[in-house]
Parts: structure tokens; C-alpha cells; sequence
């Protein structure tokens, strides 16, 4: 996207940078501020751009799709709100607003108007975020176990908001993808040292169903800089440090524990350099809501992760001013309009449709799809990338891995077992010989059986509990055992049909009055 597009409203002191990334991408169109003066000065600083004092000649101006918003917070609710009944993608900074209900009502005007909404939680634009991530997301670093953020400066204090408000947004957005969950609770504690009402200095400790322990602490009255990211994991531990040159700002340390004689021994590790390619983290911030305007991508930081960030630092502030531990419920997401249990874990990028229902300790992982009216019972893993039709219902314990695909209505029965790969070994990763696994419409998977990858489960199929599954089972069949053997076919209605294994006949099913034809080993519904 090279054409002149963006608006920037509010030039202060983030406003300004914003300005200059979107001027170098080749990209602004208009900047708005309600003081002529600096808007002379930015006219003359920037050749071939328009400026304004009012934001609704921005909203009637067909040349700009979209609006980046650097005002201060009280006001994104409302700016967003109009960008978006006008037409426009809207880029707002941290935090995306102060309500709970505003970004929810945010969330859902985007969704309904089909706009680009993305928030400017910068860090994850930053190359060595990322790195770590993919650090973690691979596994390298092991199982997380804690994570610690400070960023303390001796600089800008401001009024308008507490230190809290103001640094602490980037570390809640980055422990919050790191760990890839809510916390469950969270517990915060500051002192107002330059003011009675406004917090200098916080410390949060943040608490998650999974175990992982983190804390944050931000402040402004500190006698020197730091910022600086720590994530341990029980392999390695890493140290993101952002005051020190590029090639030493991610750090790996391969410490390790034993336990001998029940005493646990330290042994330290040389610490290692991750080399991170640079890049300056606003530019490529600003380049990807110009790229997800132009290809309707979701942005890494929407308004969804946006809202998760500012209900994290709403309970802060609860803690802070009840002094006090406090929940986070997150039971059900009315801006999507599917239930989540508060314990449950919803990756970025999942589709999830109307009215399911999403239970206890279940974690749904990214590129996954899941219909509308399913129940996914407690301790259920789907995915990565795993597809889930309407009407499915998922009992206790089981996971469906990636390449498995369950069509409408499926019953899946407690602890039963997908497998997606034939010859697993741990020494030879074999992620690329996923075989693909399809459970077709309405067929029922008992309790505790096995469906060996690279099988097809025909339509209103019925597997018997315990049973292993190792080859695929026809339409209305019946099938018991280890290894499975059919017995028998099964009605759409759920009952055995008097019908012989082989050969043909018919019969009516006296609960629904749909008739069923055998013919050349295949049975049928009679139209």
C-alpha cells in the first residue's frame, strides 16, 4: 500500500513518531491537532501533507481509510468509534480504551463493519519479542515457569495517568502472548510519592491456571534506566534487555538444577547471543496496519488482545486501590457470543462459533476451527489447526491434534484417542507426516477407543467403547473390538438395525420412520 492514506490525530510526544513512520512508508495523508501552531510546524516539516484542527473533516474525507489515534485515553473510545461508523481502519494507542464495555462495544462495531481495528502495543513489533517468542513457542527454553518485566526510568511523569497505565501495558501484552492465557489472578501494589492520587512506582504479581508466576515492575522514579525481560523456563532461561547494543539484547542461559541427595544443585551455563536481525520496532508497527488494511489481515495486536491487556490492567487498579488479591473472570465473552470458562485458554487466531460452550482447563490452539452449538467438555486440547464442525460435542479428556477433522454433530466419548501420526518416535520428529483423519457427519466415538491416524470414520458410524480403530469404518457401521470388527449397522437415530453384515435388505426405523437400504455392502437412507 503506497498511496497516501493515513491520518494521524494527536502529535505530542508518541504522536510526532507516529507522524514521522507513517510519512517515511510513503503513507500520511492528513495530521490533525487542535493547535494551528504545531500543525504549521508539521506542514512545514513534512512536504505534500494535508492539516487540520477538526477530527470531522477527517471522517468526511473519502481519500483517508485510515486513522491513527495519539490523543490521550479517555478520548480512543469515542475517536475509534467514529473512524469506524465512517468507514475507517483505526490504529489506536495503548491502552485501547478504559472500559471493559467500551472495548467490547469497540470489538463488535469492528467485527460488524468489517474494520481493521489494531492496537499499539509496540513490543510486539519489536525483532527480538518475536524471537523470544518463537523461542518459546518451539520449546527451546522448555516449560515456562516464570517470567519478570521491569521497566524503571527516571523520566516523563505525567498526570494524566499512573505509572501503571503508563508502562506497564507493553509487559501485560507480552507476558500475555508468551504465556498464551489469562491470569487467574492478580495482585498489585505502588506507592504515590509526587502525588497523593497517582502512582509512581507498582509492582504486580500476576498468577495463572497453568502454574507460570509473573511479576511487573514499572516506575518513573528510578535513579537509572532499565528494561529488561527475563522468562525462565525449566531448560534455559532468557534475558531480553533493551538499554544495551542490538547484538546483546537477547541473551540465553542454559543454567541448569539437579537434585542430589534431595538438595537441589545450581550449575551454571555461559550465557549465549541470540543474533535478532534489527529493525526500528515502531516502522514495522506502523508497516503492519498498513499491510493489514490492505489485505484485511488481523492484526498481531487487535482489538481482542487489546481488550485482554486493559482487563489485566483494570483488576491492577482494583488492586491497587482495594489493596488487595483480585480475579479475573472470563466466563463468558459476549463479544463473541460463545461460553469460555475462566480457566479455559483461547489462542490468538481461532474460529469459534455462536453459542458453544468451552469448559474447564481446555485449551483451543491457534488455526483451529470450531462450529457453532458444540460442547467441549473439560481438559480438551483442539489443535493446532484441527477442524470442528456444528453441533459437535467433545466429552472429557481428548484431544484432537492437528490433521484430525470432525464434521457436523460428532459425538466424541470421554477419553477416547486421536493419533496423527502412524510410526511416532521421540528422537525423529515427524510433524510432517501428519496423516489426516476424518470423522464424518453425526457418527458417535465411545468412551476410551482409539482412531489410528489416516482413517476415515464414515457418516452416523458408530464405534464401540474401548474399540481400536485401525481402518476406516463405512456409513452406519457398527464396529467393536481390538482390532475393530462391525457387528452390526446403526440408524441415524442411534439404534441397531435389523439388518444383516452382508447382502441386502431393509428396514424402518420406528423412532424416526426413515428407512434404511443395504445394497452391495453399503447402507442408505431411502429418500
Amino acid at each position: 500500500m503506497n498511496k497516501k492514506n493515513i491520518a494521524v490525530v494527536g502529535t505530542g510526544y508518541w504522536g510526532k513518531n507516529l507522524v514521522r513512520n507513517f510519512f517515511n512508508l510513503g503513507a500520511l495523508h492528513t495530521v490533525c491537532d487542535v493547535n494551528p501552531d504545531t500543525l504549521k510546524s508539521f506542514l512545514k516539516q513534512y512536504d505534500g501533507i494535508q492539516g487540520t484542527v477538526s477530527f470531522s473533516d477527517l471522517l468526511k474525507n473519502t481519500e483517508i481509510e485510515g486513522i491513527a489515534l495519539s490523543t490521550p485515553a479517555p478520548s480512543h473510545a469515542a475517536l475509534a468509534r467514529e473512524a469506524m461508523l465512517a468507514g475507517k481502519d483505526v490504529y489506536v494507542e495503548k491502552p485501547l480504551c478504559l472500559s471493559e464495555d467500551e472495548g467490547s462495544s469497540l470489538n463488535a462495531l469492528a467485527r460488524e463493519k468489517g474494520r481493521i481495528l489494531m492496537v499499539g502495543h509496540l513490543l510486539w513489533y519489536h525483532p527480538v519479542v518475536l524471537k523470544l517468542k518463537d523461542l518459546v513457542d518451539k520449546g527451546e527454553l522448555g516449560r515456562i515457569q516464570y517470567i519478570y518485566s521491569n521497566r524503571l526510568n527516571l523520566g516523563k511523569l505525567r498526570r494524566e495517568e499512573n505509572v501503571l497505565w503508563s508502562f506497564a501495558p507493553h509487559d501485560v501484552s507480552v507476558i500475555l502472548g508468551l504465556t498464551g492465557e489469562m491470569p487467574e489472578t492478580v495482585r498489585a501494589q505502588g506507592g504515590n510519592f509526587l502525588h497523593s492520587r497517582i502512582a509512581d512506582t507498582t509492582v504486580t504479581l500476576l498468577n495463572f491456571a497453568s502454574g507460570i508466576r509473573a511479576h511487573i515492575f514499572v516506575s518513573w522514579l528510578h535513579p537509572f534506566k532499565e528494561q529488561k525481560l527475563v522468562v525462565v523456563g525449566d531448560n534455559q532461561m532468557a534475558v531480553f534487555d533493551d538499554t544495551v547494543p542490538w547484538e546483546n539484547k537477547l541473551q540465553i542461559f542454559p543454567h541448569s538444577i539437579d537434585w542430589q541427595e534431595n538438595v537441589p544443585v545450581a550449575h551454571k551455563a555461559e550465557g549465549k547471543f541470540i543474533t535478532v536481525s534489527q529493525d526500528e520496532p515502531l516502522r514495522a508497527e506502523c508497516a503492519h496496519f498498513l499491510e493489514c488494511m490492505s489485505v484485511r489481515n488481523t492484526p498481531r495486536t487487535d482489538g481482542e488482545e487489546g481488550l485482554r491487556v486493559l482487563k489485566v490492567l483494570n483488576a491492577c487498579q482494583a488492586s491497587l486501590e482495594q489493596e488487595r488479591k483480585i480475579s479475573i473472570t472470563r466466563s463468558y465473552l459476549s463479544e463473541h457470543r460463545y461460553f469460555a470458562h475462566e480457566s479455559a485458554v483461547i489462542d490468538k487466531k481461532v474460529k469459534i462459533g455462536e453459542n458453544t460452550k468451552i469448559w474447564h482447563f481446555s485449551h483451543i490452539m491457534k488455526g483451529s476451527s470450531i462450529g457453532r452449538d458444540c460442547n467441549i467438555g473439560q481438559n480438551v486440547v483442539v489443535g493446532p489447526n484441527a477442524t470442528i464442525g456444528n453441533g459437535c460435542k467433545i466429552q472429557n479428556n481428548v484431544s484432537v491434534y492437528e490433521g484430525v477433522e470432525l464434521e457436523d454433530n460428532v459425538f466424541c466419548g470421554p477419553s477416547m484417542v486421536f493419533t496423527n501420526v502412524y510410526n511416532p518416535r521421540c528422537e525423529f520428529p515427524r510433524k510432517n507426516l501428519y496423516r489426516k483423519t476424518l470423522v464424518k457427519k453425526g457418527a458417535t466415538l465411545g468412551a476410551n477407543c482409539t482412531i489410528v491416524a489416516g482413517i476415515t470414520i464414515g457418516q452416523y458410524a458408530f464405534v464401540g467403547a474401548g474399540a481400536v480403530v485401525t481402518r476406516d469404518v463405512p456409513d452406519f457401521a457398527l464396529v467393536v473390538g481390538n482390532p475393530a470388527r462391525q457387528t452390526g449397522w446403526m440408524s441415524r437415530y442411534g439404534e441397531q438395525l435389523a439388518l444383516p453384515l452382508e447382502g441386502e435388505g431393509e428396514y424402518e426405523c420406528p423412532h424416526t420412520g426413515e428407512k434404511y437400504k443395504l445394497d452391495n455392502g453399503k447402507v442408505s437412507i431411502i429418500d
